[in-house]
């Protein structure tokens, strides 16, 4: 049966191939798609430019990008989705906005006894509800390796968490996915996370320490590690990885041990039981 999405998509794609020596950049430069098959890089393909044509990349003064760098920035906001359904996941905003370096954002907070406290503060990246993704473009650069950062996954993963409204560590799960066991995990990490800097604020964490900062940030945090260091999150909460590999339908932890065996973890099996918080 003809359907007009399907042709308009593949107008889009016809419009703007990539070609294999454009893709082979690419590859040499984010290494987290080290393992994916032929028909894995082809839909990856296909969605970076896909998401190049809906999202309007904003590069403001002291930074201009090219073709590589847009392809850069699409191909590691669609490796999350690479096995999910095509529903239009990054609804709810349309521009993506790049400065040339960490910017100062100002920043509100509410205490406990209800004083307002107001500061400025030098961030790399923020995503705003029903508005658009800022990046710093060095943060974007340092991303697509396996070393647990990934900027443009960070905060995508906040878009992803805000389709269910204020950000809270729980984005819209499937159908096989009982809420109770995303909020099981989910907030037994953070719990230990959190007790474990109480204990002391300079622990050496397993991961990055920022996730402890709310519900949300969490969730963004550990999806950096589930893609980016699969190794370092599976042992360090393997029932945050058994969640996150049932949302996001991938397996980023066998590839990479494909490609390092010695890379892995102690804990090689996540528990088969697959985030809410109050916020």
């Amino acid at each position: 049966m003809w359907s007009l999405r399907a042709w308009r998509r593949q107008r889009i794609l016809a419009r703007h191939p990539i070609s294999r020596t454009q893709w082979d950049a690419i590859l040499q430069q984010l290494p987290i798609l080290d393992g994916l098959d032929a028909a894995e890089q082809q839909r990856l393909r296909e969605r970076a430019v896909l998401f190049l044509h809906h999202k309007h990349l904003s590069a403001l003064p002291g930074l201009e990008l090219d073709a590589h760098a847009r392809l850069l920035l699409a191909v590691q906001a669609e490796l999350p989705l690479l096995h999910l359904a095509d529903l239009n996941w990054y609804q709810g905003f349309h521009e993506i906005v790049l400065y040339p370096d960490d910017f100062v954002s100002p920043q509100r907070h509410r205490d406990a006894s209800g004083v307002e406290h107001e500061w400025d503060a030098e961030h790399s990246g923020e995503a705003w509800l029903q508005g658009p993704v800022i990046l710093a473009w060095p943060g974007v650069l340092a991303s697509g390796q396996w070393d647990g950062y990934n900027l443009v996954i960070h905060e995508l993963a906040h878009k992803l968490d805000m389709l269910n409204g204020d950000a809270n560590g729980l984005p819209p799960l499937h159908n096989n996915m009982p809420v109770e066991e995303w909020a099981k995990a989910m907030q037994s990490a953070f719990d230990q996370l959190n007790a474990e800097l109480d204990a002391n604020p300079e622990a050496d964490t397993r991961i990055d320490p920022y996730a402890a900062e709310n519900p949300a940030e969490f969730f963004a945090v550990t999806s950096e590690y589930f893609f980016s260091a699969p190794d370092l999150l599976i042992e360090a909460y393997p029932a945050v990885y058994a969640q996150l590999a049932l949302f996001y339908r991938q397996n980023p932890l066998q590839r990479l041990q494909q490609l390092h065996p010695c890379n892995s973890p102690q804990q090689s099996q996540a528990k088969n039981s697959p985030f809410t918080t109050n916020g």
